[in-house]
């Protein structure tokens, strides 16, 4: 008979069976393509779930669950799917070992969720590298369980797939602490040698997952996401807006999801005589009311897409006006922040006062300017050889002079002026293009085009 049939469910198991940890939730907002990722899901769901009229059904059970588990869960009546999103740049490369996909792929840790999980869920790692070698050996063994499981046949890998099959087993005893392994992988004799039962566990882990790389790095998540993945929900529900704000409300509202940011309907108060005597204990049901904050409806996104569809410029992203002054365009090709270039237009300003005033009516005053620029053009020229080497130059050589000119003996700043006064002149230099954050460039046709930007946007 089908496990399936006998017991609980996999989403009454995935309400009721703790969770081993709780982390994700406090350190999603670092992962905004992990929130990219799930929106992506999201949509997919909403669009299956729309009728031929473009609209949801009231009764719709599909959602998203975030970071219980899994990164996040993909739910639909009484059938859950567990996520695991692994990101990974360019320079690593395609994943080539099974070992690989054991560990920085998350296969190992979705493995024990499947497993603590009564074997019900589905699994997916959804991730960016491509796969080669021992890898894509057993990405192909899985094709062939889950055919098998799919035609209810036995799930014999085959000689061909049966080396995939023992390496994953050993990963997952490689990376998993003792206490979370099957009980019947502690009482093998030989760890190196995987059991049957190992391998028969495995295999039906295997027919149960999906891997998923074929999704957008994060360096083109922005660009490309909203028409790859928003564009089609629109022609369903027949809008004829841009995919952007469609795209960034739905997001939004994943991203938050997964802070476990969303409603708590009773708020902060205590849970009162909530296990007095004969109190049954929570069902699934209750389970999953009590973390509502988490989950993703269709209804919740349906209600994002057509609030974005109705007032789209709401959704749109800020537009910053570009800066025109010679020394915030020049810091601005060294990658300075917004904050350093407002302190450093700032700090300018202050010198320029200063000099205005200590020029009327001082006739030493003049030589003391010049003999400070000097200085100062000293102290920019040594920072920026210090910082030669720097990723980002613009910003290292903005925090070394900083440091420089605090170290500035009193004796050698004119009467009345500190360290933040002196960073003041430095400014000024980079305005008479006498300080560079960045090479050499025109700056005059750099203001031009910027002014150009500016009234065009406005």
């Amino acid at each position: 008979m089908d496990a399936n049939a006998m017991g609980p469910t996999a989403v009454e198991l995935f309400w009721t069976v703790p969770q081993p940890d709780d982390a994700g939730a406090q350190t999603a907002d670092l992962f905004d393509w992990q929130a990219a990722m799930a929106t992506v899901d999201g949509l997919s769901l909403y669009e299956m779930a729309l009728d031929d009229d473009g609209l949801l059904a009231a009764d719709n059970t599909c959602r998203i669950v975030c970071e219980r588990h899994e990164d996040w869960a993909v739910a639909v009546d009484d059938d859950v799917e567990l996520v695991s999103a692994k990101h990974r740049d360019a320079p690593y490369g395609a994943y080539t070992t099974v070992n690989q996909l054991a560990d920085d792929g998350g296969i190992a840790h979705l493995f024990n969720r499947w497993h603590t999980l009564g074997e019900k869920p589905t699994c997916r790692l959804v991730t960016t590298p491509g796969l080669s070698g021992a890898a894509q050996e057993l990405a192909a063994a899985i094709e062939h369980l889950r055919r098998l499981r799919m035609a209810s046949l036995p799930l014999a890998p085959g000689e061909e797939h049966q080396k995939s099959i023992k390496d994953l087993c050993k990963c997952i005893r490689q990376h998993t602490k003792s206490e979370r392994l099957p009980s019947a992988w502690n009482q093998n004799s030989n760890p190196r040698e995987p059991a049957e039962e190992e391998q028969a566990q495995v295999a039906r882990f295997l027919s149960m997952l999906v891997i998923d790389h074929t999704r957008l790095p994060r360096g083109f998540v922005a660009y490309a996401a909203a028409n790859m993945y928003a564009k089609s929900a629109l022609e369903r529900l027949r809008a004829d807006v841009a995919p952007d704000p469609v795209w960034q409300a739905v997001h939004d509202l994943m991203r938050a999801r997964m802070r476990a940011a969303g409603p708590m309907p009773r708020g902060k108060l205590p849970a009162v005589l909530a296990y007095k005597p004969g109190t049954p204990l929570p069902s699934a049901a209750d389970l999953e009311r009590s973390d509502v904050s988490r989950i993703v409806s269709m209804t919740d996104i349906d209600i994002a897409i057509r609030t974005a569809i109705a007032h789209p410029r709401g959704f749109q992203p800020l537009v910053a006006q570009p800066r025109l002054s010679r020394l915030a365009v020049k810091m601005a090709a060294g990658h300075c922040g917004d904050n350093s270039i407002e302190r450093a237009e700032e700090l300018q300003r202050e010198y320029r006062d200063y000099w205005r005033h200590r020029l009327d009516g001082d006739p030493a005053a003049r030589a003391e300017q010049a003999r400070l620029r000097r200085r100062l053009h000293r102290v920019s020229d040594e920072a920026a050889a210090a910082t030669s080497n720097a990723t980002v130059q613009g910003q290292a050589l903005w925090q070394e002079i900083q440091r420089r000119v605090d170290d500035l003996p009193e004796e050698a700043l004119p009467v009345g002026m500190d360290g933040d006064l002196a960073l003041g002149g430095i400014c000024d230099l980079t305005s008479q293009c006498k300080v560079w954050f960045s090479e050499r460039f025109d700056i005059d046709a750099e203001i031009t085009r910027r002014r150009a930007q500016r009234e065009e946007a406005s």
